[in-house]
């Protein structure tokens, strides 16, 4: 595993100490890469949803908004249980 050197400011600091200290997490370094794993997760489901609408836009005539076919797109993932 790479090791990494960061500066946090102190509220962020003090944010992973508090959940070190409740248990919830063992270390500052599992808080850190948790928090990647979901921002990585998130940017994924973006990119699925852009690719997902820009095809819908592409295949013609669509009388549903961008926004809800993201809601649609979005729901169908939670019913897949891919999301």
């Amino acid at each position: 595993m790479t090791r990494q050197s960061i500066s946090l400011t102190t509220p962020n600091d003090n944010w992973l100490n508090s959940l070190i200290e409740s248990q919830e997490y063992s270390s500052k370094s599992e808080i850190v890469n948790d928090l990647i794993r979901r921002a990585r997760a998130n940017q994924n489901e973006i990119e699925m949803i852009r690719a997902r609408l820009i095809k819908s836009e592409n295949s013609g005539f669509v009388t549903q908004t961008a926004e809800e076919m993201k809601a649609e797109f979005k729901e169908e993932l939670k019913r897949n249980g891919e999301l």
